[in-house]
């Protein structure tokens, strides 16, 4: 699951290359297709997810859950984790506009209930992130290791919500102070997020305004508090856990 190509070669690819459709995942609520995607810059994999395929959502707005994909991997990129496989978005793709990213292949038996305990002990980041993205699903499943350890997370179609809608299954870390280095990632992403921040015009074609601010909220709160969140009624597990 290491990427093969560079980074500016595989989002060229997933920015201008052909997407062929070559099958559909039978898991999940909305349609998700494999697809190759061939440019001058090379070939590669990808998971398309089209806006037209999303079923509607009682808390989401329609057709925004692709445009959320793409966010959080600018959030990763933004915060310099790189948690998110390379996800973009296509206009032109076979089934209309939506997400096209990576695709990285992981053993099934392989995920966050399976992981060995000093595995778990690297989850901080995604604990955080998923914080910040104001993650609703966060399933074990969501979590691949690549065969070199790193680190990597899917499906973010149902983050950035303006209210709190954190759900996860990564409770390993509740109350303890967030890590140093952490925080100093978080306190350079936040200054990102300012108006003429980068990020910030990154962000404004994907989320909405109110959306933007909450994120904002949430990243000035981690600041303030130090600390990973805890559980409570408010924020139950995901369902199904895997």
């Amino acid at each position: 699951m290491e990427l093969d190509l560079p980074l500016e070669a595989i989002l060229e690819t997933l920015s201008t290359g052909e997407i062929d459709v070559s099958g559909q995942f039978a898991w999940g609520s909305n349609y998700t297709f494999l697809a190759d995607v061939s440019s001058e810059s090379g070939r590669l994999r990808a998971v398309y997810k089209p806006a037209e395929g999303e079923q509607p959502l009682w808390d989401f707005p329609l057709k925004s859950l692709a445009r959320r994909e793409v966010a959080a991997y600018l959030v990763s990129e933004a915060l310099g984790w790189e948690l998110v496989p390379p996800t973009i978005l296509r206009e032109d793709g076979p089934g209309g506009g939506g997400s096209l990213q990576l695709y990285l292949q992981g053993a099934p038996q392989r995920h966050y209930f399976t992981f060995e305990p000093h595995e778990k002990q690297r989850l901080r980041p995604v604990a955080l992130f998923d914080l910040l993205v104001n993650n609703a699903d966060r399933k074990g499943g969501h979590i691949l290791l690549s065969q070199d350890g790193h680190i990597w997370l899917i499906d973010h179609g149902v983050c950035f919500h303006e209210k709190d809608k954190l759900r996860t299954v990564i409770w390993d870390f509740a109350g303890e102070p967030v890590p140093a280095d952490l925080l100093v990632a978080t306190e350079q992403f936040r200054i990102q997020l300012d108006g003429r921040g980068p990020l910030r015009s990154q962000l404004s074609p994907l989320l909405s305004t109110a959306e933007i601010e909450a994120l904002i909220g949430r990243t000035d709160h981690v600041l303030a508090e130090k600390r990973f969140p805890v559980p409570g009624p408010d924020r139950p597990y995901p369902w199904p856990l895997v």
